[in-house]
């Protein structure tokens, strides 16, 4: 039976606690959250299920290697210590992803550079022959992060970001992060146990997620490579053992998963990529003001969206919020409506109070994710501290 080794899970500032829930519940091993990451075992067939499956990760990184460095000479000599020629064939490529915090290294390309020559000069020295590097699609991508004098090397296991799922080909004026928005979803409490709506869907990226959760899909399945499939190590058979059994933990929806947009263009590119993911089975998509809507079902309905603010979209925002917080007052009752803002004044003209903030980052903007709480034939809200 193969041993288990350390990986380590890269995700957004906010969202540790919801990744380590995740890998818990994949059956991971000595789980630790840190900031930005959370640290786990598991063996190679957990490595392609982590990949496969995490929604709120955007990297899984396999440490391979750490030491202490305080100069080129000793980072160079570090390198040189990893034999990798059992990684990495003379005729293949690789590139280094490197992370600096020190006041030993100034700029993470300098260390770069200086890690590459190291790796070259070894294959030099023993085949006559160097692999190449190729920064857009590597046979190996290699992670180097030094803190003050300590460097980590990493093999980098999932490739391109884990938001790229796959599935969004069509994507409107800033759109929402993948990964993004499945940690907002799973922060709201989102199990697929109600009713959805996205009021200002975009390019569909809350409905694909939210129908992903909802039906227990793993969310990389329309994914087209990772990394670790140009391993020396890949067991495609392994591979394919390990998504045949997470799809057959998929789960049928019994409730009704619906996008609202304006803009015909945006429901046009989020008809398609909710056709590309297989989700059109459980997602509708209509050309609709929200503004002008009311409640269509009965019972629950769990509303999550990310409105435009300046940078996207010409619109007042002191009318545009006001008008949220009217709609969600007098047409829907009955609702947990939470969504994304970096325009943090603009809060405010809501004119609801609401039950819970959280702070997050959309991209390098600050914001926050906010709940309002409707009572069940009420226009008011409840107020929840």
């Amino acid at each position: 039976m193969e041993e288990n080794f350390r990986m380590i899970a890269k995700c957004f500032f906010g969202f540790e606690e919801i990744l380590e829930n995740e890998l818990r519940a994949l059956g991971a091993q000595d789980v630790e959250k840190g900031v930005r990451m959370v640290s786990f075992k598991g063996d190679k067939g957990f490595m392609y299920k982590a990949n496969l499956s995490l929604r709120t990760a955007l990297k899984v990184l396999k440490p391979i290697y750490s030491f202490r460095a305080n100069n080129e000479q000793a980072l160079y000599k570090g390198i040189s210590g990893v034999n990798w020629s059992k990684l990495l064939n003379a005729n293949q490529t690789f590139v280094i992803d490197a992370t600096v915090h020190s006041t030993y290294f100034n700029h993470s390309e300098f260390v770069s550079q200086k890690c590459k020559d190291a790796i070259v000069d070894q294959f030099r020295e023993r085949t006559g022959q160097r692999p190449s590097i190729d920064k857009a699609f590597p046979d190996l991508r290699i992670n180097i992060h030094i803190d003050k004098d300590q460097v980590s090397v990493a093999l980098d296991t999932s490739g391109n970001s884990l938001h790229q799922r796959g599935y969004r080909t069509a994507t409107n004026i800033a759109p929402i992060n993948e990964v993004l928005a499945a940690g907002i979803l799973l922060l709201s409490g989102w199990e697929g146990q109600s009713h959805f709506l996205d009021p200002m869907c975009g390019s569909g990226t809350f409905l694909a997620e939210a129908a992903m959760i909802a039906c227990n899909i793993p969310a990389n399945i329309n994914r087209k490579e990772f990394a670790f499939e140009k391993w020396k190590d890949w067991d495609n058979d392994l591979f394919d053992q390990i998504v045949n059994s997470l799809m057959k933990k998929t789960k049928e929806f019994h409730y009704t998963i619906k996008g609202f947009d304006k803009a015909p263009s945006a429901v046009n590119k989020a008809k398609d990529n909710i056709r590309n993911a297989n989700l059109d089975d459980y997602v509708t998509i209509s050309e609709n003001n929200f503004f002008d809507t009311e409640k269509e079902v009965e019972g629950k309905l769990h509303m999550v969206f990310n409105p435009p603010y300046d940078e996207r979209l010409d619109i007042h925002m002191e009318e545009f919020y006001k008008n949220i917080g009217d709609t969600l007052k007098k047409s829907y009752p009955g609702t947990n409506a939470w969504f994304i803002t970096a325009n943090l004044e603009a809060l405010k003209f809501v004119g609801l109070k609401p039950s819970r903030k959280i702070k997050l980052f959309n991209a390098s903007l600050e914001a926050r994710l906010v709940k309002y709480e409707m009572y069940e034939g009420s226009k008011r809200t409840k107020f929840q501290i």
